[in-house]
């Protein structure tokens, strides 16, 4: 079968699921009736290792590499952690198709075998197990048969790399060389070395792709630099052996680090490297190939003309809008062989890599786009394009048939707590059953209402930056949220069923020891309050693209780097001679807070988490608790659509009495799914909620507004809607479905 265009992922992304970019671009070419075809060569390599027969050849592969004098070991300065592995080989080959089917979910009852021990071989990766009891207690025998089954894949994967392939990693395949390398040379150089061994097995997989669809263009996607190197061996490979194929680049990683490209030697293994927003330049590039069209039609290209490199913008052609960019395509994949595995006792991280996602994004661009760590003058995060709710939960359904899979992670920016409010009506009007999660902003915007809204939709998590938890920080960052707001929202969050993931940093510009450890005090506050579930720290990196970046004097740091590279370009050395010596804090704010995601360790003084001297936290011990409990001021508002969830209530009205007086009282049941819910009224007010919530069904073609809620019950001849409405009874029925949003 012939194609246009061939879309690959080289190795590696994820093993769950796949990357989504080609299938953005492939749903986007259907709609320009242009052939193509994708695949994920990452999880084709790891498919073709991790099975019985790529063992066997792998362990030959281990053997042939021994000292010739040697018949039964390896070389003299291998590890004992290798050794044990080359011992347990046959263990190895006897387990490694029942661990790979039940990590695609094929055997699920393997799981009671792996989680009890003793049928997998365990090497090196295994030391880091302490207590699975302890770690997987609350998360059942799959997650903790999963973890041991991915320890024991990484125990193989250090196989790899110190015997046959020293680049080897299963998310990311010789990262090191792509990460801020200013200089091709590097990479230039290993790219003239032999092929490794992974290298000869993802060259084998391409050949035969090549031979079967004959494209016209290659379409290779970067999203990480652990993927740059094996992109350049495949467009080696192409231009070696298929000459007249032209090959592209485009994706995260050039988007980012390739803007000031300028060495002409890349442009031996690629013909073209795009920017941005791929569905115009695609267009393009096909239509030159195919038709001849002259090179300044082009769209944000960069390419080799008379030996120097030329971009090539012509902004005379425009970008599509979200709208017309067509449903993400996932047909070619080989969906039944991605594997869900655990690497890290994280529960967030577990909805990474643990089951197939089909992505999808709401909004294109970031709707804040002003904090200032980030490259907000990229395009990707400055131009912001929201799309309908309506075409979202379309695009859903159009996915859930091609793919059989209801889970969906919205891969935003952050996405807007308007737009997550429709598209999750839109689902409930549709009574579509699905499970997705999002990154969103802490901001106030996320009520208690709208959180259960979320939840009955399907929303399972939530993850989003609270970065250095320091008001002072978060301003300089303009953030644009406090801690005690982030509680706040934390909170509505957990009380739906929510959980929620913090991004951590820690060495912003200026961040002093004392700041750091009051930021730790924080996290530790939050944990010990129970809203917030799991959170990861990342370590400050000045960017080219960041107002930090752009303007560094203005945040009272210096840019250390020594110019523009040739090459790579995006990351920038830094010096911050105000802040604190962030470095050392690393392995202590990771420490503690692996263990606070355990619910260990809370009551520990800070200091016992550094081997050297820190201040004491300035934090009040109780600053989190009375954040949350602070009274929320009532933002009722006129327009606010009220929504009913739930069943019809039963109501019953009694008669009361006491000394001697008798009155009238209704009583309305509501059954919510795990229990019943019991208010008690006046009669009138009773009839008038049982009658006018049906009125508030989320199926109706069109809600009511508070005000006209206000309206209908003084027409009922009913008296101070706000003392009604307001009041505890009614204020109760939200965990039954009586929403305002």
């Amino acid at each position: 079968m012939a194609v246009s265009v061939y879309l690959l992922t080289p190795p590696f992304t994820q093993l769950n699921t796949p990357y989504p970019a080609t299938a953005y671009l492939k749903g986007f070419l259907n709609t320009r009736n242009i052939s193509s075809y994708q695949s994920d060569l990452g999880i084709e390599v790891t498919d073709h290792i991790f099975c019985r027969q790529g063992l066997q050849a792998l362990f030959a592969a281990a053997a042939a590499n021994r000292h010739p004098e040697t018949t039964s070991k390896l070389p003299e300065n291998t590890s004992p952690n290798i050794e044990r592995i080359w011992r347990l080989q046959d263990s190895y080959l006897a387990t490694i198709n029942a661990v790979m089917d039940f990590l695609r979910g094929n055997n699920p009852t393997l799981a009671h075998r792996i989680a009890r021990r003793g049928m997998l071989p365990e090497a090196g990766r295994f030391d880091q197990l302490d207590d699975l009891s302890y770690a997987f207690g609350n998360m059942g025998t799959q997650d903790k048969a999963k973890h041991i089954a991915t320890l024991y894949l990484e125990d193989l994967s250090d196989f790899i790399r110190d015997t046959v392939d020293p680049h080897f990693g299963f998310s990311r395949y010789a990262e090191k060389l792509g990460r801020s390398a200013a200089s091709f040379d590097e990479l230039y150089a290993l790219l003239h070395d032999e092929p490794t061994y992974v290298d000869n097995i993802l060259m084998e997989l391409l050949a035969n792709k090549l031979e079967a669809l004959q494209p016209r263009l290659v379409a290779i996607s970067v999203p990480f630099p652990g993927n740059l190197y094996a992109a350049f061996r495949c467009a080696q490979y192409i231009r070696q052996h298929y000459p007249k194929v032209k090959v592209a680049m485009g994706g995260g990683f050039a988007n980012t680090e390739l803007r000031s490209l300028s060495d002409p030697r890349v442009f031996e293994f690629f013909h073209y490297i795009t920017l941005d927003d791929g569905e115009a330049p695609i267009e393009q590039l096909i239509n030159h190939i195919e038709n001849n069209s002259g090179t300044s039609s082009l769209k944000r290209t960069f390419l080799l003309q008379n030996a120097e490199v030329v971009y090539i913008e012509n902004k005379s052609c425009a970008d599509y809008r979200q709208g017309q960019v067509g449903t993400p395509d996932y047909s070619d994949f080989k969906l039944d062989r991605y594997i869900s595995a655990i690497e890290i006792m994280n529960p967030m991280h577990s909805l990474w890599s643990d089951g197939r996602w089909n992505k999808l994004t709401m909004a294109h661009g970031c709707y804040w786009g002003k904090c200032t760590f980030c490259d907000t003058s990229l395009d990707y995060i400055r131009l912001y394009e929201p799309v309908s709710a309506a075409l979202i939960v379309d695009r859903m359904e159009e996915i859930i048939a091609q793919t059989g899979q209801t889970g969906f992670h919205f891969v935003d920016e952050a996405a807007p707590p308007a737009l997550m409010r429709a598209v999750a009506l839109e689902i409930i009007k549709r009574k579509l059953v699905v499970s997705w999660w999002t990154n969103i902003r802490f901001e106030k915007s996320f009520t208690r209402d709208l959180c259960f809204l979320l939840k009955a939709s399907g929303c399972m998590g939530v993850s989003g930056g609270l970065e250095v938890a320091s008001d002072r920080l978060l301003a300089l960052i303009d953030k644009g949220i406090t801690v005690a707001q982030v509680a706040r929202v934390n909170k509505h969050f957990t009380e739906a069923g929510i959980m929620v993931h913090a991004y951590l940093m820690y060495g912003f510009p200026t961040q002093t020891a004392q700041e750091t450890i009051d930021s730790l005090e924080m996290v530790r506050q939050l944990f010990q309050a129970g809203i917030l579930q799991s959170a990861f720290w990342h370590q400050f990196t000045m960017t080219a693209h960041s107002p930090v970046g752009l303007q560094p004097e203005k945040f009272m740091v210096s840019n250390d780097s020594p110019g523009t590279g040739r090459f790579a370009n995006n990351d920038r050395e830094h010096s911050d001679p105000n802040g604190a010596d962030h470095a050392q804090f690393a392995y202590g704010l990771k420490k503690s807070l692996l263990n606070y995601m355990h619910g260990a360790c809370l009551d520990q003084p800070l200091h016992k988490w550094f081997d050297f001297k820190t201040p004491r936290t300035s934090i009040a011990p109780d600053f989190i608790a009375k954040a949350i409990e602070d009274q929320e001021p009532n933002n009722a508002k006129a327009n606010q659509k009220i929504i009913w969830l739930g069943p019809a209530p039963t109501l019953q009205i009694s008669t009361k009495s006491k000394k001697g007086q008798q009155w009238e009282v209704a009583e309305l049941v509501f059954e919510g799914l795990s229990s019943s819910t019991r208010i008690r009224v006046e009669p009138a007010a009773g009839k008038w909620l049982k009658e006018i919530l049906p009125l508030l069904s989320v199926h109706l073609p069109k809600q009511l507004t508070r005000a006209e809620l206000m309206k209908r019950y003084e027409e009922a001849g009913l008296k101070d809607f706000e003392l009604f409405w307001d009041n505890k009874p009614i204020n109760t029925l939200y965990t039954v479905g009586l929403l305002q949003v």
